[in-house]
């Protein structure tokens, strides 16, 4: 599993089946009953037991090397039992790929209450197929986010069910601001995010990695075309988010009449770059929308 949770911190790929953030919340000299057992089931001195206001990881992994591995490089708290982070967690991020919802779900769902939120980043599980398969009301928050994320620069979108509360939909946007930005949209839209953010990340590796084989046909040696071809799409990206202008006012700033810019457009457009990007996002959402 890869989860992703933290506030205003990155964590991802931190387990393979569920993650969980929260519950030894203490102030010195109020430890609960939470924060005695954890204490004395791992038995050992870690930052998440120094006094004061904690908020705290856990996470599940099914392989002892790479429990062992999630636990000295981000230093949380890890287990194999998928219940213990269920039972564990004030906020639950389900981060396992669509075909394991069902088991680990079924698996889960007697450790859960409405004290908690659930976090899914399964494409397709819809809020409903979702509450019918957990079979009792709880808190949940349909979410679907992209790998530059591992970065510190991905996109969310978001969606919660009736029993989630503004103050609860501020608290998950908090944790996942450390690695996104994030849009609260409705659930009809959940498909097109999966199309439009969710996948296109590999939309645009291929064409950085088209850009590069070009620019290295032409001479340039490899590790400088990967380079050149990806400052050039993170520079154009920024210029969208950061001036608000059109992206086809952004694209006319470029081409000067009659210059090398507007040939090579003019070339995409003959090729059809531009429909063959919104066929293949049609085919994501009906993918999507499928599973």
């Amino acid at each position: 599993m890869k989860s992703l949770s933290g506030r205003n911190r990155a964590f991802p790929d931190i387990g393979r089946t569920s993650a969980g953030y929260g519950k030894l919340r203490y102030r010195k000299g109020e430890e609960n009953e939470d924060w005695i057992y954890w204490m004395r089931k791992y038995g050992e001195r870690h930052d998440a037991w120094d006094p004061g206001f904690r908020e705290v990881l856990m996470a599940s992994d099914t392989q002892e090397k790479a429990r062992q591995a999630r636990k000295e490089e981000m230093g949380i708290l890890i287990t194999a039992d998928n219940k213990e982070v269920a039972a564990f967690a004030d906020i639950l991020f389900l981060a396992v790929k669509p075909q394991y919802y069902r088991s680990v779900i079924r698996e889960i769902r007697d450790s859960l209450s409405m004290d908690q939120i659930i976090v899914t980043i399964a494409p397709g599980k819809t809020i409903g197929w979702l509450e019918a398969e957990f079979g009792k009301p709880l808190k949940i928050v349909r979410t679907m986010p992209n790998t530059p994320a591992m970065v510190k620069e991905g996109m969310m979108g978001m969606c919660p069910n009736p029993n989630v509360t503004a103050q609860d939909m501020e608290t998950v946007r908090d944790i996942c601001s450390g690695f996104s930005r994030t849009e609260i949209i409705p659930e009809n839209l959940m498909d097109v995010v999966t199309a439009v953010s969710g996948s296109s990340p590999a939309y645009v590796f291929l064409f950085i990695e088209a850009m590069a084989d070009a620019a290295v046909a032409d001479g340039m040696p490899r590790a400088q075309a990967y380079t050149f071809a990806a400052q050039a799409v993170l520079g154009s990206a920024k210029m969208v988010l950061e001036t608000g202008k059109h992206p086809g006012e952004l694209k006319d700033m470029v081409c000067s009449p009659g210059g090398t810019t507007i040939e090579a457009v003019r070339v995409l457009e003959e090729k059809g770059l531009r429909s063959a990007v919104i066929e293949a996002m049609k085919a994501c959402v009906k993918k999507s929308g499928g599973m």
